[in-house]
């Protein structure tokens, strides 16, 4: 390597430390990606591990038929996609089981894994107006889950809480799921 296509710096009382110039790039590439990753996505800051619900939302989560979905955009706002949806409670997490094609699936799969979720049962989305959005919401990462033991905890958790139309659907999940066109998301609460 010649003297041209290394940098000096400095060097410390009896030391002497040379960057090349990759180094000098890679640093420097490392720190913009950074930066501009954290600021194209401003919610990610809020993200909490093991954010605890507020007890409100948390007891709504327990009586609710439904949740009200909607994935965020890479700016933080909601998307124009909103949907109620069955759901059970997994440690913690929200996890439904939707089309491999649909819009939650894709929204996921695009890398917008965050979300709003709204708790309660307000009738289709179409019919509900804006009444879901006064419900105990929360805002979640979204994950699509490939493990078999996960999506049968949730479909032994959707079986109780849907039993008048179980018969029909958890055959439709779990063929679904077996064949591809359904797949098994989870959202981990992050901020109120």
């Amino acid at each position: 390597m010649t003297e041209s296509t290394k940098f000096q710096v400095r060097p410390r009382a009896g030391s002497k430390e040379v960057w090349t110039r990759r180094q000098v790039l890679a640093g420097a590439l490392a720190g913009s990606a950074g930066f501009l990753l954290s600021a194209g996505r401003p919610w990610a800051a809020e993200a909490k591990p093991g954010f605890e619900l507020p007890a409100a939302t948390g007891e709504a989560l327990k009586s609710s038929p439904l949740v009200y979905i909607s994935p965020l955009r890479s700016d933080g706002s909601e998307s124009r996609c909103h949907g109620e949806v069955w759901y059970c409670n997994d440690e913690g997490s929200v996890m439904i089981v939707t089309a491999a094609d649909g819009w939650k699936a894709k929204a996921v799969r695009q890398g917008l894994d965050q979300a709003r979720l709204w708790v309660g049962d307000f009738g289709p989305v179409r019919s509900a107006g804006d009444r879901y959005r006064k419900a105990p919401n929360f805002q979640a990462r979204a994950e699509i889950v490939s493990d078999r033991k996960v999506f049968d905890r949730a479909m032994a958790a959707l079986g109780p809480r849907y039993p008048d139309a179980w018969g029909k659907w958890k055959p439709r999940f779990e063929k679904g799921y077996a064949d591809g066109t359904r797949v098994l998301i989870r959202y981990s609460p992050r901020s109120a």
